[in-house]
Formats: C-alpha cells, sequence, structure tokens
C-alpha cells in the first residue's frame, strides 16, 4: 500500500468535486435544511382541526360547549351548517375535519338532570388524525362536565353531556385504508423522478446528446420521445400497486375510477416534467441525484403523507400548497376511503394540472435552449 497514492487519488476527488460547485451547495445545504425542515414538522400533536358546528339548540350550554372546543387551541370553528345534512359536502371536499352536532334540548335535558348526548363527527380518511381529533373531543367533553359539576356544587358524579363519535368513511381507523392510496402516489413519484433525473445526463455524459440535437428534431418531438416509455412503466407499476393494495391488503374502494386515473395521469405528468427538468439543468449524474433527493425529502415531510398537516406550525401549513403530493394525496384518499366525486376534488385536481401545465412548460424551454446551444 502506498500512502503517496492514496494521497494523490485524494487529491484528485477534491479537485473534482471543485470542479462541481453545484454538487458541494447540495451536500452542504441539504442537511442543514432538513435538520430544521424535521424539527419543525415532526409533531404527534394536532391543532386547529377545521371544525362545524350544528347548533340546533341555541342555548347558552351550546355555545359554551362551542367556546370550549374553540378555546382548547385543537379546534377551530369555521362553519355553521343548518343542519346535520348540510356536513356531508363540506366533509366530502375536506373543507372540515370535525363536526360538532348539539341536538335540539340539549341544555333542557341537563337541567332536568339528564344525560344529553351531543354527535361528534370526524373525518376518517386520515387515520392518524382521526384519532387524536377523536381523543381532544372527548376530553374536551369531559372536563366541560367537570367544570359544570363544579359550578353546580355537585362533588359525585352526576348526569352530563354524552358525546358520541362517529368515524366517518374509515370506521375501524385502520391506518393502511389510508396508507396505501399515499403509497401509490409516493411510489409513482420516487420512481419516476428518479429514473428521469438521469435521461438526459445520462446522454449528455456518454456525448449523445449533442449527437442528436444536431438533428432537425424539435423539442417537442424529444419530449414526447424521452417520456412516452417511461409513462407507460409507471402506468403498469400503478396498476400492480393498485391491485395489491386492493386485493392483498383489502383496501376498500369507494369511489369513481376515472376520478383516481385523472388524479393519478396529472400527478404523472408533473413528475415526469420535474424529473426531466432536473435533468436537463443539471451537468452531472451526481447533481441530478442530490437534486432529486433535496427535493425528495422535503415533499415526502411537507404533503402529508408521513406527519399531518394540521400538526405542522402554522407558519409550515402554506408551504404544503406548493408540493404537488399534497394534493395527490387528497385525490387519492379522497377516491378511496370518501367515494370523492370529481366535484368534491375539483380543488386538488385543478391545482395538480396547475402543477402539471408550469412545470412541463420549465421542461419545454429547457430542452429549447439545450437544442439552440
Amino acid at each position: 500500500m502506498s500512502i503517496k497514492r492514496i494521497r494523490l487519488l485524494i487529491w484528485k476527488e477534491f479537485i473534482q468535486l471543485r470542479r462541481d460547485p453545484m454538487l458541494i451547495r447540495l451536500l452542504l445545504v441539504m442537511p442543514v435544511v432538513q435538520l430544521i425542515m424535521f424539527g419543525y414538522v415532526v409533531a404527534v400533536d394536532v391543532h386547529n382541526l377545521t371544525t362545524a358546528v350544528v347548533d340546533l339548540d341555541r342555548s347558552t350550554t351550546s355555545q359554551k360547549l362551542e367556546a370550549a372546543f374553540t378555546g382548547s387551541g385543537y379546534f377551530t370553528v369555521t362553519q355553521h351548517p343548518a343542519s346535520e345534512d348540510d356536513l356531508r359536502p363540506l366533509l366530502d371536499r375536506g373543507t372540515v375535519k370535525v363536526a360538532l352536532v348539539i341536538p335540539e334540548g340539549t341544555h333542557d335535558r341537563l337541567t332536568r338532570g339528564e344525560t344529553a348526548p351531543i354527535g361528534i363527527i370526524v373525518d376518517g380518511s386520515d387515520s392518524q388524525i382521526s384519532a387524536i381529533g377523536s381523543g381532544y373531543a372527548s376530553q374536551i367533553v369531559a372536563q366541560f362536565n367537570s367544570a359544570r359539576r363544579d359550578e353546580l356544587g355537585v362533588t359525585v358524579a352526576a348526569p352530563g353531556v354524552d358525546a358520541r363519535i362517529r368515524v366517518m368513511f374509515n370506521p375501524t381507523l385502520d391506518p393502511v385504508n389510508t396508507m396505501i392510496p399515499g403509497l401509490m402516489a409516493a411510489i409513482m413519484m420516487i420512481s419516476l423522478m428518479v429514473i428521469m433525473s438521469q435521461a438526459v445526463v445520462k446522454e449528455r455524459e456518454s456525448g449523445t446528446l449533442e449527437q442528436m440535437f444536431v438533428t432537425p428534431i424539435k423539442a417537442t418531438e424529444y419530449l414526447i420521445g424521452k417520456l412516452t416509455p417511461y409513462a407507460a412503466l409507471a402506468t403498469a407499476q400503478l396498476l400492480l400497486v393498485a391491485a395489491g393494495g386492493i386485493f392483498w391488503f383489502r383496501v376498500p374502494f369507494n369511489g369513481d375510477f376515472w376520478v383516481v386515473l385523472v388524479g393519478l395521469l396529472l400527478f404523472m405528468f408533473t413528475c415526469l416534467g420535474l424529473g426531466l427538468l432536473i435533468s436537463l439543468v443539471s451537468r452531472t449524474r451526481h447533481q441530478a441525484q442530490q437534486a432529486v433527493m433535496f427535493l425528495m425529502i422535503p415533499t415526502m415531510v411537507l404533503s402529508g403523507f408521513i406527519f399531518p398537516i394540521q400538526s405542522m406550525p402554522a407558519v409550515i401549513q402554506p408551504l404544503t400548497n406548493l408540493i404537488p403530493l399534497t394534493f395527490a394525496l387528497e385525490v387519492l384518499r379522497g377516491a378511496f376511503v370518501k367515494g370523492s366525486s370529481f366535484e368534491a376534488l375539483a380543488v386538488p385536481l385543478l391545482a395538480l394540472a396547475g402543477f402539471g401545465v408550469v412545470i412541463f412548460s420549465a421542461a419545454v424551454i429547457a430542452t429549447r435552449r439545450r437544442i439552440a446551444e
């Protein structure tokens, strides 16, 4: 073993790294960004769950109940539907995650010393949020009953408000039912971005890219020819994952097949464009790999795939709207678990379409510039 040769090889590697300043910046910046992100985002607590209150009693007791939920910090009342029938559209669209239904006569029952049942409806499309939200709701009702006994000067257990919790869409709160639809989108994103990020830069390193661009080929022709095989492979992959989820894990499918298909195609369009864009702007394969990793981890963390968006700090939550995976998860979970329609999922579908157009347009522009060079 020669120390001199080892020293020369080490020096050679440092010289090569120095020639790739983008890679050095990615390697140094990425860990810091990830550390800060995980430090702020990772949490098991959930705050400000959007809540609807159907107050059919309209009494001082119902007002105190609503105030107890609002004052806890765990629930934010955003809707006051006139009846329980108006709750389903709000839950379908994800406008609210929790609903509090206070029946008429609640105050009178408590005054007569009777138990007064109230309804708490929880959106079960995210099992983690549902379980935590249900626990908080039960805790708030228990504290409300305790405070009421203190007001009445009662020292023994007395009839009070009875919280009857009903979980919609996923009554068993089985995490597999919400995880598998999310995995479909996550697997598509990871595989397409990793493969597509190498597609162009690989040809550049081998020298075939320049040979192709001296021909009369147009940018759109190049993109269609480049993306079609990967789109076909991604489609086959999706069918296998979906079949495994439905038939192996017994995940219930309550929605419309066409809603899922349109959502996945739009998300595929976005992932292909983003991977291709990374490959076009990267000079080496290492740069492309690091760029994918730099985008992948924030995407997985901020999309709500790993941690509930409602558990993130209020400053971070708006950033989740910049992540295409956020809307893909909303579409797939909505279709699989809730059985939501095109109308209920119009906003996330339009968002995915917008991401696809913007990202793919940027890829077309980058391709034209590369051809013109």
